[in-house]
């Protein structure tokens, strides 16, 4: 799994489908065809955005919704962790995780806490379920 790591890159991904959706993420999927995996030979005048047909992902947490840098990190990480874990199932495409709203700060008092990282990391397993749910496998051969 490759990370995202320039602002090209995210914009390209988030102006992809939105696949799934949860309380406080949003997944964006940008499906990579020929054209954006092309060396920048093929494609001239543009930079190759996408070096191949992998997995790419990015992680996108506002300071709109968690105001504490810990914070921030503590979600990027659980967001890192848990597509890590889920990498054999999902599409070579691009993605990014997006925080959408905040976590209530009256719940989770603490900046980086234990149970605002189970939180986060359950919501997450959900956003990635809703989204591998999505995209049904064919039905299996000689099934009526």
């Amino acid at each position: 799994m490759q990370r995202l790591k320039t602002r090209p890159q995210f914009q390209a991904t988030m102006a992809g489908e939105t696949v799934a959706r949860t309380a406080h993420f949003a997944l964006h999927r940008l499906v990579l065809g020929a054209s954006e995996c092309a060396p920048a030979s093929e494609r001239p005048g543009a930079q190759a955005l996408f070096s191949g047909p992998d997995i790419w992902l990015g992680a996108m947490v506002p300071k709109r919704w968690a105001r504490r840098a810990v914070t921030r990190n503590a979600i990027k990480r659980q967001i890192y962790g848990v597509a890590a874990a889920l990498e054999p199932t999902l599409p070579p495409a691009a993605h990014v995780v997006r925080l959408r709203a905040t976590f209530d700060r009256k719940q989770f008092v603490s900046a980086s806490s234990d149970p605002l990282k189970q939180a986060v990391r359950a919501e997450l397993q959900q956003l990635f379920e809703r989204a591998l749910g999505a995209r049904k496998p064919a039905s299996a051969p000689g099934a009526a």
